[in-house]
């Protein structure tokens, strides 16, 4: 699992170096009490939104499809406009008989003239039949020049009217596609608007999930370990058993409990497969198992009320294992699978001394566990363990950290901290003793 492996990490670093504790922050649960905020009764539901997500996206579909089909008519009409519609023909045909027109009437006033000018230019002596066929002349130029002028400002305007109508044409294609543009705008602010509402609304169930799934820390869960004496040789093999209990009055789903050896001599802590080999085994599966790469034992099951469950546990020194002392951790905690709560029991330590291979371990008691110190504890000047805001992480009346219990990697992260925090305190535990062997 790729979060135990995280934990794993934390818990390592924990172990090397106590100071990185310092940047490990578990998802310690805020126990502050949830403000219920009163829902308008016209709050649409998610469904809705997403119903009506649906339909804006189908509509803004069609009008872009709209659109697309009224750009391409747009620029077909236009084309034509310019060249083969009945329109832009009329048009053609009427600038050209307005061009004719206006060189017929420069025709015509030309002839007045020229006539003008030979009546002009008749000799003194000339007879009343040529004075009278050139004023002739003259009356007829007129006449068909006046003629000639009506009928280039009848042309004239048949040419405006066409031109206009051509105009027209393209202005009335230009706004039937801009009322699809139009539709198609207002379509995709009504989907993205849409969207905005239903993400809003999502974000908005989410955090009250989050809210919702946020519980009191569980003090009636406790891990205990008996038969593991405080001295051990090297090369033995000893069994001892942790009890898992719900003194609580409620159901827990499912179980799981996380054990850490590691030995330790005058030079530090060392890697516990190094020296160590922890088993364990329950009554539904009592074939002996190795602990897993991070130390959680899993399936240990639902717990009823006032129930426990039991594992048996073989811890194996190698012969090789130094002369020294050795210190076990123990813990669990419990998820329900419906994300409803979760919590975790104590992290406790227990201390023994290792003696050398051969020798004899004299007169031995249980280990008897002490307590993680809360997070936080001893960090003058330093953020405490779960906290982001320098404000110390809430704990239970019995020390127990609480955890949202929105699923099992919550919990584990909360125990697999704690555990880092005993851890921490071990390594410092290890430097004191060596510093005390030193000065004696």
């Amino acid at each position: 699992m790729k979060i135990r492996r995280a934990l794993a990490t934390a818990v390592a670093l924990a172990v090397t170096t106590p100071a990185a504790l310092l940047a490990v922050s578990p998802a310690y649960a805020d126990t502050k009490p949830v403000t219920q905020t009163q829902e308008k009764k016209s709050k649409p539901t998610i469904k809705e939104l997403e119903t009506a997500v649906a339909e804006a996206k189908e509509a803004y579909e069609k009008a872009a499809k709209a659109k697309a089909d009224a750009l391409v008519e747009l620029r077909k009409t236009l084309d034509e406009l310019g060249s083969t519609h009945p329109l832009a023909v009329t048009a053609a045909a009427a600038k050209q008989a307005a061009k004719d027109a206006d060189a017929a009437k420069t025709a015509a006033d030309q002839a007045v003239t020229d006539a003008k000018a030979k009546l002009a230019d008749l000799p003194e002596d000339a007879t009343p039949e040529q004075k009278t066929a050139a004023e002739t002349a003259v009356t007829e130029a007129e006449a068909t020049a006046a003629s000639a002028a009506t009928a280039k400002a009848a042309a004239d305007a048949k040419a405006t009217e066409a031109v206009t109508a051509v105009d027209d044409a393209r202005v009335a294609a230009v706004r039937a596609y801009s009322v699809l543009d139009k539709a198609a705008d207002d379509a995709l602010a009504a989907k993205i608007a849409a969207e905005a509402a239903l993400a809003q609304a999502v974000k908005e169930a989410e955090e009250e999930e989050e809210e919702g799934d946020v519980c009191e820390p569980e003090n009636d869960l406790t891990a205990e370990v008996t038969g593991l004496p405080n001295k051990l040789v090297a090369g033995t093999t000893t069994d001892f058993a942790l009890r898992v209990t719900n003194g609580s009055d409620r159901n827990m789903d499912e179980i799981i409990a996380y054990t850490g050896v590691f030995a330790t001599d005058k030079t530090g802590i060392k890697e516990t497969g190094k020296f160590f080999r922890l088993q364990w085994s329950t009554k539904s599966s009592p074939k002996w198992q190795s602990t897993d790469e991070d130390d959680y034992i899993d399936g240990l099951g639902p717990l009823k009320p006032g129930s426990h469950t039991d594992v048996k546990l073989r811890l194996t020194l190698d012969k090789a294992t130094p002369a020294g002392n050795g210190v076990a951790f123990i813990a669990a905690d419990f998820y329900n699978k419906d994300g409803s709560c979760g919590g975790m029991t104590d992290l406790n330590m227990y201390e023994f001394d290792v003696k050398a291979a051969g020798s004899k371990p004299g007169k031995t008691e249980d280990a008897k566990p002490s307590k993680a110190p809360k997070p936080g504890a001893g960090n003058t000047g330093t953020t405490p363990l779960g906290s982001s805001s320098g404000t110390p992480a809430q704990t239970g009346t019995g020390g127990s950290l609480a955890a949202t219990g929105s699923s099992s990697a919550t919990g584990s992260i909360a125990l697999a901290g704690g555990a880092a925090v005993l851890l921490g305190a071990a390594a410092v535990f290890v430097v004191r003793r060596r510093k005390a062997g030193s000065a004696a």
